[in-house]
């Protein structure tokens, strides 16, 4: 297997809105990320993230980009930026800009331009159609709800819109678009940065002739742009014109991908991308009815997930690479989802959770406050939400579907992209320290008990236990190239699969459950007597009996 840098690295992401704030507005800003990057380089990650910090009306927080080339003024300078980048190399630790390129806010000035006639050189930098038999031009539905098209009677016609009104879709098939595309990724990495995250880039190339779709629940239709006819096209592309040119580390999120598209996405040929996120993972599980989408999705059974995170690890090996994740800004929080968030048990099955991640193949990617075990704000009000998707949402489902205010209340508090978007804890005076402001979002109240101050300090801290991982991985090779195998695939309590690199292997038990699991004899029976435990998040061993959220990881000799 080729080695790459990018392959034995652990991302960090930083939602840059909620991570800290310098200057008391209430807002985290890039002169806060700079205060912080000596924390980042004791966790002792490699790359920074950074979710979008490009100059926006914000109407989407920020993934509504109005100047690529200008930082929004909430989040400080360019000389801020400047500031922020060459302190982050200092301590040697890169950074990986957000690339939101499917769309731009309608206040950038190529859609202001493209607005004002029908025959202004900006025009088709954007898809525009007329209207069919007085109604929108086809049946698509936007991800925040409603149609996907906008009525402009400027020039009497409809723009396509996949995201918020004010997020109109680039026209990808005008070679211009591209080029102009190119051109500003070209600036940023001139600038000295060290790869991109794409945003929705398995979107960029629609359908042909833009067809109708099959309506759901609420009317519209999937629009069925997810991996179009050209988009290994443009992005072979953009790898000509723009990646191969620079050492970078590149990440395309690509929702709705297959395995096999995704192995055209992250070939190991490098003509595209370096991988991709998948989302077959963070989604509801097969018995929910899921007639609200997301909303009403409930957590997988654990043979489901093992299925389908087995199916990439194996489906990729030597073709492609992985992306691993449990949380991000568009997900609630790993812990509340995929664990245990009780005071009882957030520590432990957060610790599991990593160690069930990072012992995969795949470049790992920790969202902030993960390492700390911060968990889903659980809001009461509906007011103290801020995400457009899940207000929206909440105006949909209640008002056209029949759902009940406390039934929605519900999923928002399980599922909503604002668990994740609280503002960091960082010690336990007032707003976690985020803000001597006001916060733009309330800070969740456990932050007296989980913040970043009380955890660097304590070696059994969750902080500390990623740490470890991290650690871990920047000294085996085994954790970031040895083969994956599943075993047990049908228990519904244990996650068990092995590592294999030259005459070495790993074993990786983790229990999903608040009880005690017994081993399974096959299972006992592969691990030598002289193995050794290369990490566990409990003290001591009972050997054949894993603890509720007990994570164990065993390393010994083959032959």
């Amino acid at each position: 297997m080729n080695k790459a840098w990018w392959k034995e690295a652990v991302v960090y992401q930083i939602y840059p809105r909620s991570f800290m704030d310098s200057n008391g507005d209430g807002i985290g800003d890039i002169n806060g990320i700079t205060e912080k990057l000596e924390y980042l380089q004791e966790l002792g990650i490699d790359v920074i993230w950074l979710s979008p910090v490009y100059q926006s009306p914000n109407d989407d927080n920020g993934y509504d980009i109005s100047d690529y080339q200008a930082i929004m003024e909430e989040f400080g300078t360019m000389e801020d930026y400047d500031r922020m980048l060459a302190r982050a190399h200092e301590l040697g630790i890169k950074i990986m800009m957000d690339l939101v390129v499917n769309h731009t806010s309608d206040e950038h000035a190529w859609f202001v331009e493209s607005r004002k006639s029908v025959d202004n050189p900006y025009r088709d930098f954007y898809i525009w159609r007329k209207g069919k038999d007085g109604k929108e031009p086809n049946n698509w539905g936007s991800c925040f709800s409603g149609s996907a098209w906008k009525y402009d009677p400027q020039t009497d016609m409809y723009f396509l819109h996949l995201f918020s009104k004010k997020q109109p879709d680039l026209n990808w098939d005008n070679p211009k678009v591209r080029d102009r595309v190119f051109e500003m990724m070209n600036w940023w990495c001139e600038k000295g940065i060290d790869g991109f995250r794409m945003d929705v880039i398995s979107l960029i190339s629609k359908p042909e002739g833009l067809p109708d779709g099959i309506p759901g629940e609420t009317g519209y239709a999937d629009s069925g742009c997810a991996n179009g006819p050209h988009v290994h096209e443009y992005l072979k592309e953009m790898n000509r014109k723009v990646l191969s040119h620079y050492d970078l580390i590149t990440v395309g999120e690509a929702s709705g991908v297959t395995l096999e598209e995704a192995k055209k996405y992250a070939n190991a040929d490098g003509s595209e991308l370096n991988m991709v996120f998948q989302f077959e993972h963070t989604g509801g599980g097969p018995e929910a009815d899921n007639h609200y989408g997301k909303w009403d999705s409930h957590k997988m059974p654990l043979p489901v997930w093992k299925k389908i995170l087995s199916r990439w690890q194996t489906g990729l090996e030597g073709k492609a690479w992985n992306s691993l994740f449990l949380s991000n800004h568009d997900q609630p929080r790993s812990v509340s989802w995929f664990g245990n968030d009780s005071e009882q048990y957030r520590e432990i099955s957060a610790k599991m959770l990593g160690t069930c991640l990072h012992m995969m193949q795949g470049t790992p990617y920790v969202y902030q406050g993960e390492e700390l075990g911060m968990c889903n704000a659980y809001f009461d009000q509906l007011d103290d939400y801020r995400d457009i998707e899940s207000l929206n949402a909440y105006k949909e489902l209640t008002e056209t579907c029949g759902v009940s205010h406390e039934e929605m209340m519900g999923y928002l508090k399980r599922i909503s992209r604002d668990n994740a978007r609280t503002p960091m804890q960082w010690d336990d005076s007032a707003n976690a320290g985020f803000t001597t402001g006001t916060p733009w979002i309330k800070v969740n109240s456990n932050y007296k008990t989980v913040n970043a101050k009380q955890q660097t300090t304590d070696p059994d801290s969750v902080f500390s236990y990623y740490k470890e991982l991290i650690r871990l991985r920047h000294e085996n090779d085994i954790i970031v190239y040895g083969e994956y195998e599943l075993l047990e695939p049908q228990n519904e309590e244990l996650f068990i699969y092995t590592r294999s690199w030259n005459n070495e292997q790993l074993m990786v038990l983790c229990n999903f459950t608040e009880k005690d699991i017994v081993i399974p004899a096959a299972v006992t029976a592969q691990i030598p007597a002289d193995a050794q435990i290369l990490i566990s998040n409990y003290v001591g061993n009972l050997e054949s009996v894993l603890r509720p959220y007990e994570a164990r990881v065993y390393r010994y000799n083959v032959k």
